[in-house]
């Protein structure tokens, strides 16, 4: 029974997302984290992609919770904010199943969220870890080269910037940006007052992720 649903879920996927490719959504979750934090980035980033990436992505991203069904008509979800993560039982199998079925799910940690999100993704992928990305994975060198491998966007405690990923069958299906900032520089430049070099820096990051996870 898991395998036909798995497959319907499969199926509906790619179908969904053959209407739906130039969609990106933000991940809403429950536990009482932001996960609406930062609420120029995206649009900023899709501004940036469909402008130097030749991607048509619709300039207004969606919201769609974790356990909704429609989470299938995006094969991009990005995630962020700063404290508590919980996903219920419903919503991990949704997650799952949306992950291992052709989806794409980027966490953007805004400092904060390492402790509860860790402990929520081993629920998801127990047997799974989350597996660090050297400077040599592909998702670094895009359209954009980055020979150092995650840049980093907002110095808070002195520590390096780190990617993480899930992987299934070689796919990078989730990828987790810690100690980063990288949503922080998608933001609207008098947000942050970044140098324009950072900002710039942090939307080619943004725009190798979509592209990476479009193409794969």
């Amino acid at each position: 029974m898991k395998q036909h649903i798995h497959l319907i879920c499969t199926l509906l996927f790619f179908a969904v997302t053959a209407i739906h490719a130039q969609q990106i959504a933000v991940l809403k979750y429950g536990g009482g984290g932001d996960w609406y934090s930062n609420p120029t980035a995206l649009p900023n980033l899709i501004q940036f992609c469909n402008t130097n990436i030749d991607t048509k992505i619709d300039p207004e991203p969606e919201t769609v919770e974790a356990g909704s069904v429609s989470i299938f008509k995006y094969p991009f979800l990005h995630m962020t904010g700063h404290g508590n993560v919980f996903f219920t039982d419903e919503e991990v199998q949704n997650l799952r199943t949306y992950l291992l079925s052709g989806g794409f799910l980027h966490i953007d940690d805004n400092y904060g969220m390492e402790p509860y999100l860790k402990r929520e993704l081993e629920k998801v992928f127990p047997d799974k870890p989350l597996e660090e990305l050297g400077a040599d994975h592909p998702i670094f060198s895009q359209k954009f080269k980055f020979v150092d491998g995650l840049p980093k966007i907002h110095e808070h405690d002195g520590k390096r910037p780190q990617a993480f990923g899930v992987f299934d069958r070689g796919r990078l299906v989730l990828l987790y940006t810690y100690e980063c900032d990288l949503g922080d520089g998608w933001e609207d430049p008098s947000v942050h007052n970044d140098p324009e070099e950072v900002r710039l820096k942090a939307l080619q990051m943004g725009a190798n992720i979509v592209e990476y996870a479009f193409k794969n």
